[in-house]
């Protein structure tokens, strides 16, 4: 069996020496490092998709940083971005968490405020990728059901019986029982409790629609 690849650091930095001594401790800590010294050949090709963090200088010639932190954004780029600066100042910082930056340090950056800073990170978006497939899986179970399934499944959730269902949808109880173990094998629920905390937000969103 392959193991899983250890998250990635993307380190932006015209410096070549800063991103040599950077990348050499960052891969201290068991992260790999992927050094761009060109932020638009950075934007063109970086995996999008890869766990871990993004690491990136303010001033650089062509493009400054800031302006790829908002290009970043834009483009719903999800990875957390840690800000570096020689020369910050109250503004530029406002700015930079304003746009989403995760951290903002000034240079010569502490080793352990940046490792710390990407440590924690990259476990924000492990959670957050984990989080996210979560959700797309119960949206993915929700799309299976039938209308009158989540109907029943809006009325479970009101804490209605199955003969309270029944007629308030003009139906016997059987054939309620029917549709509740039906919505239970499609959303893959054994417990009511379940039910109820991973679909009710799903109920009041479709009958706000």
């Amino acid at each position: 069996m392959t193991a899983p690849l250890s998250p990635l650091i993307h380190l932006i930095d015209d410096d070549e020496a800063v991103r040599s001594s950077l990348a050499l401790l960052i891969s201290t800590v068991g992260l790999r490092v992927q050094p761009w010294a060109d932020p638009q050949t950075f934007l063109k090709t970086f995996d999008r998709e890869s766990i871990g963090a993004i690491v990136l200088d303010v001033r650089m010639p062509g493009i400054s940083g800031l302006t790829v932190l908002d290009m970043l954004k834009e483009q719903k780029v999800d990875q957390p971005v840690i800000m570096l600066t020689g020369h910050g100042t109250i503004d530029m910082c406002r700015r930079a968490f304003k746009s989403g930056a995760a951290e903002f340090l000034e240079k010569p950056v502490d080793d352990e405020r940046l490792l710390e800073a990407l440590q924690t990170s990259v476990r924000q978006h492990v959670q957050s990728r984990q989080r996210n497939q979560a959700d797309r899986v119960t949206r993915q179970r929700y799309a299976q059901l039938s209308e009158r399934e989540r109907e029943v499944l809006g009325l479970i959730v009101s804490g209605l019986t199955n003969k309270e269902i029944g007629r308030a949808l003009n139906v016997s109880p059987r054939t309620i029982e029917t549709h509740r173990a039906n919505l239970f094998a499609k959303l893959e629920i054994d417990a009511l409790a379940q039910l109820v905390r991973q679909y009710a937000a799903l109920v009041d969103e479709d009958t706000a629609a």
